[in-house]
């Protein structure tokens, strides 16, 4: 009898999980016992090659000037008004409000407010709902930034009228705290759906939501996980359709690849995790690092907002995982970088091959010397070499990149979240432009 009931426990543990994570009991086993998982030895980076600093990149402060501490929680890049010149869209938690920095005319940034208060907007994407082929915007609504199981996330889409005016929409809410929220096709009927990931607390999901016209969309739910931070459509396995990539933070530290059969019916495949629960996942992007004609995941690791007060672990780093085919991927290191919490990959010093930009949010900020925004420079050969570019502003935990000036060289923007002190006001938005010729 004690004996079935010890060998009992551990099974119905898989049998949730594997309910819970959309796996078949035989991918839970393969995964715990075989699969994907690391430990942080493992899944950490080994110290990157020191290099001279970068002085290429000239910071310049664009929007509102910041009266407190900025808390942004991120920022894309979009041209919502289509007259060819690249604006920003910002996510501020300090005012609860969507900002368009808009870039009009060429190099002249002017901010303005789109939209309602919204509790706790954590991500912006712009994307046509609608089919009158403007730009609607995408928000994900947490309804607060510190953990919560209240159900106060929601999915607000602000329909773009013209002249500058945004109609907004709530198509889903009263669920857990949402995190991420993005456009794509993905039943192949030529209208916009949409993927959305909820952090919660401990019972976040994974969804998405089916187009039904005239603002009405039916939920799927496909995981229920806590964690999730980033849900970014791509068609990983080319076959004309669109999967998905998720991230799954909190104590799963996991990434996702959703399969799409063409009609809007996925089926998970876990691609990597750490068994360590603090590893800190923090972003991802889907990139060819490599250039080999498979997208590839840029990952971060260095959140610290569960710690008081947050402070940077050994093993935050920038890596990246390698796109083996066959919903294969191989996890590869780039770096450590204390507090990491976002990257992009561009070319940035022009010699054909991806470079990775992070910025920090979790820092040493006490220290002067600590590293706000660093390049890692690739040799062509997947080697990176670390390079300082700025120790101010701090707490930076969002980058972009984008050629805003149009001079062919990618330059780059960050977002301030100022969550614990030493708190200041300066670098609430900033761009970065490449002055590499």
């Amino acid at each position: 009898m004690l004996a079935a009931v010890l060998l009992g426990i551990p099974l119905l543990v898989l049998v949730y999980q594997a309910h819970h994570t959309g796996l078949s009991l035989g991918e839970m086993l393969t995964h715990v016992f075989r699969g994907s998982r690391r430990d942080e030895a493992a899944s950490g980076s080994a110290a990157s090659r020191r290099g001279a600093r970068i002085t290429s990149l000239a910071p310049t402060p664009v929007g509102f000037d910041a009266t407190d501490s900025p808390r942004i929680a991120s920022v894309t890049v979009a041209d919502l008004d289509k007259d060819g010149l690249l604006d920003l869209l910002i996510c501020d938690m300090q005012a609860n409000r969507i900002g368009w920095i808009r870039q009009s005319p060429a190099d002249v940034y002017t901010e303005k407010w789109v939209g309602p208060v919204l509790p706790a907007p954590a991500r912006v994407d712009a994307s046509d709902i609608d089919g009158d082929r403007d730009l609607d915007l995408l928000v994900a609504v947490m309804g607060q930034v510190f953990p919560s199981n209240d159900k106060i996330g929601s999915v607000v889409i602000l329909e773009n009228k013209g002249r500058e005016e945004f109609v907004p929409h709530t198509i889903l809410d009263r669920v857990a705290r949402v995190t991420d929220v993005r456009g794509a096709d993905f039943d192949g009927d030529r209208d916009t759906d949409l993927v959305v990931g909820q952090f919660g607390y401990d019972d976040g999901e994974t969804r998405w939501l089916e187009n039904r016209g005239n603002w009405q969309f039916e939920s799927h739910l496909l995981q229920s996980l806590s964690g999730v931070i980033h849900t970014i459509p791509e068609d990983i396995d080319k076959d004309g359709d669109l999967d998905f990539v998720s991230l799954v933070s909190q104590e799963w530290e996991e990434i996702y690849l959703f399969e799409n059969n063409g009609q809007g019916n996925f089926k998970p495949h876990l691609l990597w995790g750490s068994a360590n629960e603090d590893y800190g996942s923090s972003g991802i992007r889907i990139v060819d690092m490599d250039a080999d004609g498979l997208m590839d995941i840029l990952y971060t690791n260095g959140d610290a907002f569960d710690y008081l007060p947050p402070r940077p672990r050994p093993w935050h780093s920038v890596q990246w995982l390698q796109n083996k085919g066959s919903f294969k991927f191989e996890h590869r290191p780039i770096g450590r970088f204390e507090g990491a919490s976002g990257a992009v990959a561009a070319d940035v010093d022009a010699d054909g091959d991806m470079d990775v930009v992070a910025v920090s949010c979790y820092n040493f900020w006490e220290k002067p010397e600590s590293q706000s925004i660093i390049l890692f420079e690739n040799d062509g050969k997947m080697v990176f070499t670390e390079r300082d570019i700025a120790h101010s502003p701090t707490h930076l935990i969002t980058v972009e990149t984008a050629d805003m000036n149009r001079d062919g060289t990618p330059d780059f923007v960050t977002g301030k979240m100022n969550v614990y002190p030493p708190f200041s006001a300066d670098g609430r938005v900033v761009l970065w432009l490449n002055q590499k010729k």
